[in-house]
């Protein structure tokens, strides 16, 4: 459980919502009903499943004026401080988009719910390969509804626990309730990260720019509300692991926070934990490598073309260095400048020092430009994309006949449906001629050793 106590506990510190993941009977529900007791919280738990909107906000009657409001039952969220909506991968479409805005706005029906702190789901793991009938009635979570949960926690199966935890569990419906001290351990852990998040902000920021550019390439695109989120969730998470063992670091806290905020783990997709546990490492070593080191000098570049080209003519520096520095390149560049980069890389043969996933998007994109474009569509006469592609034939009409890179560019691009407007063709082809412009300009600061 190891990782497991601190990121719960920092979901409570910082009041943010939390989902839970894993198989039926690992005490999911037992655990959130008994951390509002200990808590002392009015509290509501639905099953998701089988709610309905009367469930949540009472029966809606007229009063003298016309409008409708609604008479509270027991039962209702008003009032409520934690929420817990169990088996939320369960409920319909319908169901799931109202509860969005409680998960994430504390709102019902457009109402503040202005008494509710804490908002906790629960589900079984998402149907995939050969567990696809284990859990036949649950479906992955919607995307955006996963994007609203700060931390999404998967608790181990009762295989994975050591012989003296699963014995503590069996004995657990004979224990006492959770200790009061729960409440005094929160305000304390709000103390805490206050006072971290005044310290540590600028520095993590960094850590979490880099990990998100450095996932990009593995498939796992972290929105930025997730990287918002993500700074919250690492300095809860060491407010936590700080109360639980004063001699915490903060680069494990960062390495708890990430693992417990990936929302794919809610969305049926592969999380891959090698590639998330070297995200990690290499940006935390890249945020801590020291201002003057010639590293610390390439990081410190703010161009993203630029630190991509001095990377490359760096003496020394790593395979999963330069690539990260090339992925994070390629990810803040525009179209265009990201296809000029690319196109150099893999002609210089550059491409050849990057990981394999940074090596494989260079080559996609320069496939966009090195090979003949064969294009096949048909548009409505007058639409917009007719228009645009008229555009993009007068302007190809114009390019000298040897040069074929701008023509499958344009091409390619409006392939895509990334050319959707005719604005975009002029804005891509200046910013295809500036970065070619620095690439073969030499004007790069060859101090960088």
């Amino acid at each position: 459980m190891g990782s497991v106590e601190p990121a719960i506990l920092a979901a409570l510190i910082n009041a943010d919502p939390l989902l839970l993941i894993g198989p039926h009977g690992v005490g999911k529900s037992y655990l959130l009903t008994r951390l509002a007791a200990a808590l002392g919280l009015s509290h509501r738990h639905y099953n998701a499943s089988l709610l309905s909107f009367d469930d949540l906000v009472g029966y809606p009657l007229p009063n003298a004026s016309g409008s409708l409001e609604y008479v509270h039952t027991p039962s209702s969220i008003w009032g409520a401080q934690a929420v817990f909506l169990d088996e939320i991968s369960r409920c319909r479409p319908e169901v799931q988009n109202k509860l969005f805005s409680i998960v994430h706005e504390r709102r019902v029906q457009g109402l503040p719910l202005p008494g509710l702190e804490h908002r906790w789901s629960a589900m079984n793991p998402p149907s995939s390969g050969e567990d696809a009938t284990l859990y036949s009635g649950a479906e992955a979570l919607d995307a955006a509804l996963a994007d609203r949960f700060a931390f999404l926690v998967e608790i181990p199966d009762w295989q994975e626990l050591p012989a003296d935890l699963q014995e503590q569990l069996i004995r657990s419906e004979d224990s006492a309730p959770p200790s009061s001290d729960l409440s005094a351990q929160v305000a304390r852990g709000r103390t805490l990260a206050a006072a971290f998040r005044a310290s540590h902000s600028q520095s993590l920021a960094g850590y979490i720019r880099l990990v998100c550019a450095t996932l990009r390439p593995a498939k796992l695109t972290l929105s930025p509300r997730r990287a918002v989120m993500l700074l919250r969730n690492v300095i809860g998470v060491h407010a936590a692991r700080v109360l639980l063992d004063p001699n915490a670091t903060m680069e494990g806290s960062a390495w708890v926070a990430l693992r417990h905020s990936i929302p794919q783990r809610a969305t049926g997709e592969t999380v891959p934990e090698v590639a998330l546990l070297t995200a990690h490492k290499e940006a935390w070593k890249q945020t801590h490598i020291e201002a003057g080191s010639p590293l610390g000098l390439l990081l410190a570049e703010p161009d993203p073309l630029r630190r991509a080209l001095l990377a490359v003519r760096l003496d020394k520096i790593s395979r999963q260095e330069l690539s990260s520095v090339v992925a994070d390149s390629l990810a803040a560049l525009p179209h265009g400048a990201r296809h000029a980069l690319a196109t150099h890389l893999m002609e210089s043969g550059a491409a050849g020092r990057l990981a394999a996933a940074v090596a494989q998007q260079c080559a996609e994109w320069y496939a966009v430009v090195a090979t003949a474009q064969n294009l096949r569509e048909v548009v409505s006469s007058g639409s917009v994309r007719h228009r645009v592609w008229h555009h993009i034939v007068g302007v190809i009409a114009r390019f000298p006949d040897e040069e074929a890179a701008r023509t499958n560019l344009l091409v390619g691009l409006f392939a895509q449906n990334t050319i959707q407007v005719e604005g975009d063709v002029e804005r891509i082809l200046r910013h295809w001629q500036e970065a070619n412009a620095l690439i073969g300009g030499g004007g790069i600061d060859g101090g960088v050793r």
